[in-house]
């Protein structure tokens, strides 16, 4: 019995059972208080709805250890990525969350028994979000399963692997919302990392979504990794923050929620590869998603010179300590803080160029040196006696 029918009956029996006393007579509606009324039109329509959106079947998994070389080389060959086998290969990399390349000998790796070109197939979250069936659209992400959906009006529409902040540099549970977006973005902290389909989402902590590596666990400095197929699905299907008297209205673009934290302990793996099936979980979501607290973030990985302009400004300053007394960040965890490398790149280059021209004034000094020890030298030494026949 699939999980979503499971979910049906228990709704209906709610919806049953709360029109009927304890002696099994039925309640008149004229009865129910507005709330009461309320609440069963909801359970009412999301059964309906649920039934509507999940379309998919049972897909079961396969998880394979890997034990050789030839064995995951035979795994790779199966789902490699030329243009053909596409949906297999798709499918195959988000129930891993990880790139093909990053797949070794030692992993367990998940195998569906059937390929779906719909990846909303595969998700862990729930096909229909009633909480969010007022909102346009709304992007949910779990750093626990690494992975996100987006919805609209409560309805899934996409889901995707990611991979988020690595423990020391961690993308924080909490409400968040899309600011800016740019096509091929370099990092105002490195302009070495190349980003792109970048998204924005928190503009003093320059947390963002974009498209990088993907080495199947949380291993970013804060943002949400994607797969380029997902990063660009995202980047055209977003939309920003507005815009009022030249500055970003806070939270008014499309509405994230961080909705758990990712096992560290468990490092270059995670929950999701002992999955059986696309119907073993489904994500308990928060019931009203604008409610949610905006995400707490530590003073210390905000980058200086953003410092200056933040709201609240106290809420990071105390940041760190209420995050570990959360349990978000574990005892003994040091954070590291926010480093700009082009500042650190043109401070280590600039002083690169002073110590080399200091080396050579010492040079040229040194010359001078040499070359008035020797006219010295000349008009020193004692002329020749002349010869004589």
């Amino acid at each position: 019995m699939g999980k979503l029918f499971k979910i049906s009956i228990v709704l209906v029996i709610i919806i049953i059972s709360s029109s009927c006393d304890r002696f099994g007579h039925r309640h008149d509606r004229s009865n129910l208080t507005d709330e009461q009324a309320q609440a069963r039109a909801d359970s009412i329509e999301q059964v309906k709805m649920l039934q509507k959106c999940d379309t998919f079947g049972v897909i079961s998994y396969r998880n394979e250890y890997i034990s050789s070389k030839e064995q995951l080389q035979s795994i790779l060959d199966a789902h490699n990525d030329a243009p053909e086998n596409m949906v297999k290969n798709r499918a195959f990399c988000l129930l891993n969350r990880k790139a093909r390349y990053f797949m070794r000998v030692g992993d367990t790796l998940v195998i569906p028994e059937r390929y779906e070109n719909n990846r909303c197939a595969y998700s862990i979250f729930p096909q229909y979000y009633h909480g969010a069936k007022d909102i346009p659209k709304l992007v949910v992400v779990s750093n626990h399963y690494q992975c996100y959906a987006a919805y609209e009006n409560g309805v899934q529409v996409h889901f995707a692997a990611c991979n988020t902040g690595k423990e020391t540099t961690p993308t924080y549970p909490g409400r968040y919302a899309f600011v800016w977006r740019d096509l091929l973005h370099k990092s105002s902290l490195d302009s070495e990392w190349v980003m792109p389909f970048t998204w924005n989402f928190h503009q003093y902590a320059g947390c963002a979504f974009h498209q990088f590596t993907m080495p199947g666990y949380a291993a970013s400095h804060s943002c949400i990794r994607q797969f380029r197929e997902d990063a660009q699905w995202l980047y055209y299907w977003v939309k920003g923050a507005k815009v009022r008297h030249h500055n970003y209205v806070h939270l008014s673009g499309t509405p994230i929620i961080v909705i758990d934290i990712f096992d560290f302990s468990r490092r270059h793996t995670g929950p999701w590869v002992s999955l059986k099936s696309n119907k073993d979980i489904v994500l308990e979501l928060p019931k009203n998603p604008m409610e949610v607290e905006d995400a707490v973030i530590p003073i210390c990985q905000i980058p200086v010179g953003s410092r200056g302009g933040l709201p609240h400004r106290s809420t990071y300053i105390h940041g760190e300590d209420t995050l570990r007394a959360r349990g978000v960040i574990r005892p003994g965890v040091v954070l590291t803080p926010t480093v700009n490398f082009n500042h650190r790149r043109r401070d280590e280059l600039q002083a690169k160029q002073k110590k080399e021209l200091e080396d050579i004034k010492k040079i040229d000094e040194l010359k001078k040196l040499e070359e008035l020890q020797k006219v010295q030298n000349e008009t020193m030494m004692p002329q020749a006696k002349p010869q004589l026949d």
